[in-house]
């Protein structure tokens, strides 16, 4: 079986093809980062207006590098949620409008769902029983997973998503959008010690998730290093000693390496913890072999090391994403789709985009 999937949730137009198994043939991605750079996020209606612009390129692309013409296909998955109601509509338009005239079957899949099965389809091998943890800019949660389409949200995030709280720390400190990849790069030379930022709810019985409080904790620590290099400076106006105390430069409270390189370090690890333990906890509890990655801040190495590292300690099997299945794309809603066309499940053609669309 053929299935064509399409994904245009935020500001990633994607379309691939899957074969049985399914095996991806294709996945073309075409991104709107260098698009929405310049504004520090996603501007919605610049998102959905490239998808418009791009979605019939992409579909095609995804085709041809499949090796397959639109008559070969024999099914079509599109994301229906969760996500900005007008990028959703472009991708699920299309996808419904393409199904209905090729009168193809058709099913729309849960962009969270998805994310449950991208690691299977990464390692390539046979579902099985886990404990999968979701970390994206607008997403973190665990989720046990007893098979395709059956599983249970074990615990959340109560306020901020871990890629939220990168994305809001790179801003506080001026770097560049998007902002998970900046904090990575500047935490490489960083000491993770440096800075006893708070773990939110490591110790807490549940498996809810909270990365407003260490957001909140890095910007008073920026705030009282202004203060202490405001003194520093009068001191020495005043002929006093002048102070080693990082130098702020700008309204962001941005500073010089490598005091900037410790604060990324320090931030970076403070949020690692908190994942890695509760995924740890979560699978230990519900006894199953293998912890499961994915969503785009699972592209980062730190979590990616010490999360290998923490499984093996506890005999654990673990499967990422690879990475070019963590962000949004194509791939994984094909291979969800292949799934539930496979099971006979269809949606209506009349099936809306749900932008709040919760997972299970």
């Amino acid at each position: 079986m053929l299935v064509l999937g399409i994904e245009s949730s935020c500001d990633e137009t994607s379309a691939a093809v899957v074969s049985d198994g399914p095996h991806i043939l294709s996945n073309v991605v075409a991104s709107q980062i260098a698009l929405h750079r310049p504004y520090g996020g996603v501007v919605p209606e610049l998102a959905s207006r490239h998808h418009l612009e791009l979605i019939n390129t992409v579909v095609t692309d995804a085709l041809r590098e499949a090796g397959v013409t639109l008559d070969q296909i024999e099914g079509v998955a599109a994301t229906c949620g969760p996500g900005l109601a007008s990028s959703l509509l472009i991708g699920l338009t299309f996808g419904k409008s393409l199904a209905l005239a090729r009168n193809l079957p058709f099913i729309g899949i849960n962009h969270m769902e998805a994310h449950l099965i991208s690691p299977w389809l990464s390692a390539g091998r046979a579902f099985e029983p886990n404990v999968s943890l979701i970390v994206s800019g607008g997403h973190t949660m665990l989720v046990h997973v007893r098979a395709v389409g059956d599983h249970t949200v074990l615990g959340q995030t109560t306020d901020d998503a871990a890629g939220e709280a990168f994305d809001k720390v790179a801003k506080l400190l001026g770097l560049g959008y998007p902002g998970g990849p900046e904090v990575e790069k500047a935490a490489r030379d960083g000491n993770p010690a440096a800075i006893p930022f708070p773990r939110g709810k490591l110790n807490d019985p549940d498996f809810d998730f909270s990365f407003s409080g260490i957001k909140t904790a890095v910007l008073y620590w920026l705030r009282k290093q202004e203060k202490k290099s405001v003194a520093s400076s009068q001191k020495s106006e005043d002929g006093g000693p002048s102070s080693t105390s990082p130098t702020l430069h700008s309204s962001l409270f941005t500073l010089h390496s490598p005091s900037l390189s410790d604060l990324c370090a320090s931030f970076q690890q403070a949020v690692v913890d908190v994942l890695v333990g509760k995924a740890i906890a979560a699978a230990l509890a519900m006894r199953v072999r293998f912890v499961t990655v994915s969503g785009g801040v699972a592209c980062n190495g730190a979590l990616r090391d010490q999360l290998a590292t923490a499984c093996r300690r506890h005999g654990i099997e673990l499967l990422m994403a690879d990475r070019k299945l963590c962000t949004d794309n194509a791939g994984m809603i094909a291979g969800l789709g292949w799934h539930k066309l496979r099971a006979g499940l269809r949606s209506p053609h009349g099936l809306d985009a749900q932008p709040n669309l919760r997972l299970g």
